[in-house]
């Protein structure tokens, strides 16, 4: 057999390393020969993973791009930027310092386990194994959480308290209702499961809980230090993840001055929409209606599902108009996991996996605080045409190597995200101007993300300065505003992927109508943007002009 060529095996090498660098986000995005694994927390092994994606990045950038085919191109480019971004927290040491009941190891596995699913006998040993190597993994957060301390690389307050909160939760649940005992209920392994959890990986959840109540706590940084600035190398820390998840060279700086001029442009909007609806065009009398009429809230948890699944109903029906590829996975809507949901945001998408289809979780926690203007957007971003649409296609393109079948980068993804948002009001689909005031809501939340992720991380910005930007420049509701801010701070970069990413689409689409006029296609130009899987932005860019080249050459190919 032909050795394979040197792009391709790279590929492999990439879906390999990162893969088994984090078995837990394999599963997640349904990559296949992961469910048997934990990540290896121990700071040689990390740095090893991340050496290892760095020098792949090397490799993949030596090839020469003019020597390639079109998919082997994007496939390079694709993976210089990929490994370079997954080594960066590797390299960086994150783990240290990433304490947090929003992003990190703890709030990792829980969500993980939480959506397993056990469907066969080899799933079924698969689970085993992982949970046979969940203490290991609860023993390395804790000698790696004490390694922070050590070197000054400290975790927020707040974020230890969450976590704290969140594992004395997890203790407090009685055995038999165990989240991670749940998956195995039923099956051949469920009382080996249940003998683990209770011998082996609670006893190791109430080592770490020792550990973060006592040193990591009286250790951790105050509110008013909330940023990556404050810790050693913080900046050039932030410049990397900021480089990360935009995969685009803007600065913090030129991010926050697009956050405000955006909130600018959108208070118009919703005085349009507010004069409209309520008879109000004051943006802070708008928004303090949308917050605190109780009209406006839900009853029950099987409301907001009902609506979320009759949303995504309503998008699956209309595809045909505005996609021209459509993946066969279903997308089935589902209540949050009752663990999980106290301390997530509103709703959370898993891609397919085998069996199981794309799963859009909707927060049902506390109904009565939660807003019903909302749930139509979020439906759309994390469902169809949104996340569901964007990795179900991504999953069935055959013709690209597996790891770009599977990839996530958020300026692709999440800005692709928000474009469904706005693209949902094109094909009709809000209910009435109410649901619209979602859409509006949305976009003013992920512009003030650019300002406060950037506010935090670059310029110093206190925990409290960042929640009171929000509420005086959103309509997002306090608590979630709350949420918001503490997820910021635990995942610095990744809030300032989402307009970032809607933007360049945007742009992209107005590129191709002023080119093509008459002839542009709705329908080509969605399934060109979603035909290379995941990309940085400036491929996309390089392979939308090149379609629209295409398309003006030879009208109707």
């Amino acid at each position: 057999m032909p050795e394979p060529a040197p792009i391709a095996r790279l590929a492999d090498d990439y879906l390999e390393t990162a893969s088994s660098a984090n078995p837990f986000t394999a599963s997640v995005f349904g990559v296949p020969g992961y469910d048997d694994r934990v990540p290896d927390l121990g700071e040689a092994a990390e740095l090893s993973a991340g050496e290892r994606l760095l020098d792949l990045a090397a490799q993949a950038e030596a090839i020469p791009a003019d020597g390639l085919g079109d998919d082997d191109r994007v496939t390079r480019d694709v993976l210089i930027h990929s490994a370079r971004s997954e080594a960066a927290p590797l390299v960086d040491r994150h783990l240290e310092f990433t304490v947090s009941g929003h992003a990190g190891p703890v709030a990792g596995v829980l969500a993980t386990l939480a959506y397993t699913s056990l469907r066969t006998p080899r799933s079924e040993r698969d689970y085993l194994s992982r949970m046979t190597g969940i203490r290991a993994y609860v023993d390395g957060i804790t000698v790696r959480a004490s390694a922070g301390v050590a070197s000054g690389r400290v975790p927020t307050r707040r974020g230890v308290e969450q976590t704290i909160e969140r594992v004395r939760a997890y203790l407090a649940t009685p055995a038999d209702d165990d989240l991670m005992v749940a998956p195995a209920a039923g099956t051949g392994v469920e009382d080996d499961v249940r003998a683990l959890v209770s011998d082996s990986i609670r006893p190791a959840f109430a080592a770490l809980l020792e550990t973060l109540s006592g040193p990591v706590l009286a250790a951790a940084r105050p509110d008013e230090r909330s940023g990556l600035l404050h810790l050693p190398d913080g900046g050039e820390m932030y410049a990397r993840a900021v480089a990360a998840h935009t995969t685009t060279s803007r600065t913090p700086d030129e991010l926050h001055r697009l956050g405000l001029d955006l909130l600018a442009q959108l208070r118009e909007e919703f005085s349009v929409l507010g004069e409209k609806v309520f008879g109000i065009g004051d943006f802070d009398a708008i928004v303090d209606k949308l917050r605190t009429d109780p009209e406006l809230r839900y009853a029950s948890a099987d409301d907001i599902v009902a609506d979320a699944r009759a949303a995504v109903a309503r998008a699956e029906a209309a595809l045909p108009d505005w996609f021209g590829r459509i993946p066969s996975a279903d997308c089935v809507v589902e209540p949050m996991n009752a663990v999980v949901a106290p301390a997530a945001v509103i709703g959370e998408y898993m891609p397919p996996a085998g069996e199981r289809p794309g799963q859009y979780n909707v927060n049902t926690y506390q109904p009565r605080t939660r807003t019903r203007f909302e749930y139509e957007t979020l439906s759309f971003h994390e469902g169809v045409p949104g996340h569901h649409l964007q990795f179900a296609a991504a999953q069935e393109l055959t013709r690209l190597p597996a790891f770009r079948r599977y990839l996530y980068i958020a300026a692709f993804g999440e800005g692709w995200g928000l474009y469904a948002e706005r693209l949902a009001d094109e094909m009709g689909l809000y209910s009435d101007d109410l649901f619209r005031f979602g859409m509006l809501s949305c976009d003013a939340w992920r512009a003030c993300r650019l300002v406060v992720d950037t506010g935090l991380h670059h310029h110093g910005w206190t925990r409290q300065q960042a929640i009171d930007f929000m509420l005086a420049n959103s309509a997002v509701s306090p608590p979630n505003v709350v949420n918001e801010v503490d997820r910021y701070i635990a995942w610095p970069g990744q809030a300032l992927a989402y307009m970032t990413g809607r933007l360049e689409i945007d742009a992209l689409r107005r590129s191709a109508r002023e080119r093509l006029g008459g002839r542009f296609d709705i329908r080509a130009f969605h399934d060109a943007v979603l035909g290379n899987g995941a990309v940085p932005l400036a491929v996309l860019s390089t392979e939308i002009h090149r379609w629209i080249g295409d398309q003006a050459a030879h009208p109707g190919s």
